[in-house]
């Protein structure tokens, strides 16, 4: 019963929750193309390269599920779909810039060693 109560204390971590969010191989870098405006999924594709057509759909509906991205289906032939980020996938912006600053500084270190 505590092992219950504590993993549920847990999940209630700000951070925790906002890292559940982007954390993924991809996502940070889904991210960053949906940024600079919708991307159907075989724009994503290419410009992500190495990343399978599973992987990528996976990645995508995680995103979806937690409202960082939206997907648009229109209704045409051939079908069309395209993903934008959502107001909360927006949001991320600043977050991530933080992460990339920060990042930098540890590649700073890194160098200098």
């Amino acid at each position: 019963m505590e092992a219950k109560i504590q993993h549920q204390k847990r999940q209630t971590c700000p951070a925790e929750i906002a890292l559940k969010m982007i954390s993924g191989r991809w996502k940070l870098l889904i991210w960053g193309e949906l940024f600079a405006g919708a991307k159907r999924f075989g724009e994503l594709q290419r410009v992500l390269g190495s990343v399978t057509q599973k992987m990528l759909t996976q990645q995508l509906r995680e995103m979806e599920e937690d409202g960082i991205v939206h997907r648009e289906v229109y209704l045409q032939i051939p079908p069309k779909v395209e993903y934008s980020l959502t107001p909360l996938g927006k949001e991320l912006q600043a977050a991530i810039a933080a992460m990339h600053a920060w990042g930098d500084g540890l590649m700073e270190r890194e160098i200098k060693k």
